[in-house]
């Protein structure tokens, strides 16, 4: 489902309760990513 062209087809059938909920989702993986970067550029300036 990470195709857009699939979420703009669900999108006309979804609830605002899935499409909160797939949002929300999508922000935390988000989140996760950004907090992986975060520590890797941290290690990196520690080696330096």
């Amino acid at each position: 489902m990470n195709n857009r062209k699939s979420r703009k087809i669900l999108k006309k059938t979804q609830t605002r309760e899935e499409e909160l909920l797939l949002e929300n989702e999508s922000l935390k993986a988000e989140l996760a990513l950004l907090k992986k970067l975060k520590a890797l550029a941290q290690a990196k300036k520690r080696k330096q």
